[in-house]
């Protein structure tokens, strides 16, 4: 192939490119930011300032924070371990880390329905502690973190295996503590990857449905969650209402991948 066949071949390239992006994801954020604010601006001021949206706003960024701060100590609890010692059960706990992403999000709600629900054994206890988990707050936080907890410890292995663990020995030979080694020697190598899984681990909690959708009840204005309360809204043939809340989720969503890309030139720069 020649320069010039090389170049009409790179134009093409780029060009499918542009029309696949702007046919699947410019075009239908355009038409949800269009729909948002057919009604005007008042309207749509009005649509997001809603008592029962702010509700599932909060609902949904705490039940992210909760998620993000568990999976974040069990992702650099997980991937010391599985990087830094050897133990019967490694690969069996290596393979149960990635369930969540290969099981359906409305099967993870059913099970946890099954665990904490009026059928389980459980329930008793459940009942005298008085914090239900099934239709209440709980239960929304436990599906969230259960659909999110591989992000970031499948970020951090890959690194960890990749660095090996010469200077943590050489560390450890000079006298140097556990804290103290990973807080100087492994924490500065993972702070990038740590970060970008952090990153990943919040955007998938802000848009979960499935799983929250079957243990929540979708009790408005207590267990609906920002993608809870869309649907709702569109069923309720409320569609610019609807797409103003999406709105929202949107731009959190564009917020988030902008941070990602920081981190990420950020991280390659640390690099070079």
């Amino acid at each position: 192939m020649n320069a010039r066949s090389k170049k009409y071949v790179r134009r093409f390239l780029i060009a499918l490119s542009l029309v696949f992006v702007g046919l699947f994801l410019v075009l239908p954020l355009v038409f949800v930011f269009t729909e948002a604010f057919s009604d005007g601006i008042s309207a749509y001021l009005e649509y997001i300032s809603d008592t029962y949206t702010q509700r599932a706003l909060l609902l949904t960024v705490e039940a992210t924070l909760i998620a993000v701060v568990v999976n974040t100590f069990f992702g650099l609890f997980a991937a010391w371990v599985l990087t830094r010692y050897r133990f019967p059960g490694q690969k069996l706990l290596t393979t149960m880390i990635d369930i969540p992403l290969s099981v359906s999000p409305v099967i993870a709600g059913l099970i946890y329905i099954l665990c904490f629900g009026r059928s389980s054994p459980l329930y008793g206890f459940i009942l005298r502690c008085g914090t239900p988990v099934v239709f209440a707050v709980p239960g929304i936080v436990l599906c969230t973190i259960f659909v999110t907890f591989p992000f970031i410890s499948r970020e951090l292995i890959p690194v960890l295996n990749a660095r090996g663990t010469d200077e943590e020995q050489a560390a450890a030979l000079l006298g140097a503590g556990g804290w103290t080694i990973f807080r100087r020697i492994t924490l500065p190598h993972i702070k990038w990857p740590l970060l970008y899984g952090i990153i990943l681990c919040t955007a998938r909690a802000m848009g979960e449905f499935g799983a929250v959708s079957v243990i929540s009840g979708r009790l408005r204005g207590l267990t609906n969650t920002l993608p809870l309360h869309i649907e709702i809204l569109y069923n309720e043939f409320k569609y610019a209402p609807a797409f103003a809340v999406a709105s929202v989720l949107v731009v959190m969503a564009v917020v988030l991948l902008l941070i990602r890309c920081i981190v990420e030139y950020q991280g390659r720069k640390k690099e070079q």
